[in-house]
């Protein structure tokens, strides 16, 4: 059977469950609300935005060899700390706050038992033979981000509420 395999680092972008990290902190900060912060913020992750993820797929799709693995990332590890000091900057300027104002909900929580430090991920392998790259860079992509969680307030509403659950009752409950 013709397969491939492909690992990414960690998504951001439209869409994604308000549990994660980047939008939990979007809403946070819109509603003013702790930014909750494992140990000091040290943690690091690679970040790869969503279209770029999906547009390595299609590349993979179209122009791997069989039975190789791809590792898709952003090329773009960023510390927690230093990731939000980002989001607080322009969360607050297209919110219309003062610079920093958001910095005051930063609160420091104690880390998960056994959490990584450090997630990274090498995707040398699928720009040296594919060609390709993250077309994005972060701050262009998480703009882009918080500017779509901000427009789409009833969307981010809808899920935090649980109201979304409302249609798997309604199809499932009698099966």
């Amino acid at each position: 059977m013709p397969c491939v395999i492909s690992n990414c680092s960690n998504n951001y972008g439209p869409y994604q469950f308000p549990e994660k990290l980047i939008p939990l902190f979007i809403h946070n900060i819109r509603n003013k609300k702790a930014l909750p912060v494992y140990g000091k913020g040290e943690n690091v992750r690679d970040w790869l935005y969503v279209e770029d993820h999906a547009r390595a797929i299609d590349v993979i799709f179209h122009q791997c060899k069989v039975g190789e693995t791809y590792n898709i990332g952003g090329f773009n590890e960023w510390s927690n700390i230093d990731l939000i000091r980002v989001m607080i900057k322009v969360a607050d300027k297209m919110l219309g706050n003062p610079e920093g104002t958001s910095t005051e909900l930063i609160t420091y929580v104690t880390d998960r038992a056994g959490h990584d430090l450090r997630y990274a991920i090498d995707a040398t392998k699928l720009k040296n033979e594919l060609g390709w790259e993250p077309s994005l860079q972060f701050e262009e992509g998480i703009e882009k981000t918080i500017s779509w969680y901000l427009d789409n307030q009833e969307w981010l509403d809808n899920v935090t509420s649980g109201e979304y659950q409302k249609y798997y009752e309604e199809m499932y409950a009698d099966r």
